[in-house]
């Protein structure tokens, strides 16, 4: 899932607005609420941030989706 959160003046993850399956319907809903001009995409091992920046770079936001910890799950018989 895709989670939305704007800056609340003290943190850039700060006020979840929502979440989403898709990365277009996520990009969609920040526009709205948001209202940001720039996007930067950065992977890390476990995660996907779009950070999401005004006109001059500073940080209005922030869209992560965590990366599922893939693999089957163990038999407990």
């Amino acid at each position: 899932m895709y989670k939305i959160y704007k800056y609340d003046g003290h943190y850039i993850q700060g006020e979840f607005i929502s979440q989403h399956k898709t990365e277009s319907a996520a990009l969609k809903k920040a526009e709205k609420a948001i209202g940001h001009k720039r996007e930067a995409k950065m992977k890390s091992h476990d995660a996907l941030l779009i950070w999401l920046d005004a006109e001059d770079g500073t940080p209005m936001g922030v869209i992560i989706k965590k990366h599922s910890k893939g693999g089957a799950k163990a038999s407990t018989e």
